[in-house]
């Protein structure tokens, strides 16, 4: 065995005592490097804004659509959600003996096609020529961080069209057709800028169809209201006016 000459031995420990203040920092920085991959692991996602535009916020395609025409079908994937940018929608279901129940109106601003389960339960159609945006469904946890403006739109859409549907329910229930026509009138009447003006997107038979009532008995109805002066009907025109708001919401009472 060759023998290590003090030479050799110092060299040895110069380089052993030269050696541990790197090994030190060494040690040093892997400590930092663990420190900052548990804080990247446990910090929350924060996505650059040119990012999250690109990638991730929905983006609104517009379609136009024929009166009459179909926006979504029931039993169709619902896999987007729509917004009414002119004109307006109606939501139907043909019920068992064949007649037509529609659920809603859908007016300009209005957000639909939410849904609980992963098919449509209505069927959509456009009202009159109307101007259509759709979003492709996404989570509303997810939506709520890239564009939370658009997350609280859609969260009160929903509950909006909640309390609607609640009230359609009660509205179903009244016994007198004046009663029905009344609500009707009142609820749709705050949609609109001037609520004492009520330019109705849908016709007779649709109203008909939402109230429960036949064409014959809405007819007759708006013709006591306007004898009695509570609203008035321009000739040739499908709006109408509130004369007497005090007496419409009486019969709502």
């Amino acid at each position: 065995m060759p023998t290590q000459t003090a030479s050799d031995m110092k060299t040895s420990r110069e380089m052993e005592t030269e050696a541990l203040p790197i090994r030190g920092r060494s040690m040093h920085i892997s400590r930092q490097a663990v420190a900052a991959d548990h804080a990247s692991q446990t910090a929350p996602l924060r996505l650059p804004p040119v990012e999250r535009g690109a990638l991730l916020v929905p983006r609104l395609s517009l379609r136009v659509f024929a009166k009459d025409e179909e926006v979504f079908a029931e039993g169709d994937r619902a896999g987007c959600i729509y917004r009414i940018v002119t004109g307006a929608a109606r939501t139907t279901r043909l019920l068992s003996d064949g007649r037509r129940q529609i659920t809603a109106f859908h007016l300009a601003g209005d957000i639909f096609g939410l849904e609980s389960d992963p098919e449509h339960r209505f069927c959509a159609e456009s009202l009159g020529h109307s101007t259509i945006g759709t979003y492709r469904h996404c989570n509303l946890d997810t939506l709520a961080m890239v564009d939370d403006h658009l997350a609280r739109q859609i969260m009160r859409a929903s509950i909006v069209a909640l309390g609607r549907a609640q009230d359609h329910m009660l509205l179903l229930g009244r016994q007198s057709a004046l009663e029905k026509i009344a609500t009707f009138l009142l609820d749709l009447s705050g949609r609109f800028p001037n609520d004492d003006q009520i330019d109705l997107p849908m016709s007779r038979i649709d109203i008909a169809d939402h109230l429960g009532m036949t064409i014959a008995t809405v007819s007759r109805a708006l013709t006591l209201l306007v004898r009695d002066e509570i609203i008035a009907i321009p000739a040739h025109r499908r709006s109408i006016a509130i004369r007497n708001r005090a007496a419409l919401k009486r019969l709502n009472a």
